[in-house]
């Protein structure tokens, strides 16, 4: 059950991550999503330890939001420094 939920947690903040950062292109979006849930499936699996198959604690449900913001952030901030370089 804690693995359906931290792949539906990461999938949901990497597809919002994508609205919030106005990203148009269709391969952004799912590069977004992916990096959303393997933030999710590996903070949630070393929060909870090393099981995904029992329950989900609050902590790895935390641990595994935040670790998928801040790689979802920091995917932005190269995206757009390396736009910022071609222009």
């Amino acid at each position: 059950m804690a693995l359906i939920v931290l792949i539906i947690l990461g999938a949901s903040l990497g597809w919002l991550g994508s609205i919030l950062g106005r990203t148009e292109a269709p391969g952004s979006i799912l590069r977004q999503i992916a990096i959303g849930v393997a933030a999710a499936l590996v903070a949630g699996l070393v929060m909870n330890t090393g099981s995904l198959l029992g329950g989900l604690s609050v902590i790895a449900l935390g641990s595994a939001s935040v670790t998928a913001i801040a790689l979802l952030l920091i995917y932005h901030f190269a995206v757009e420094r390396r736009s910022d370089a071609e222009a």
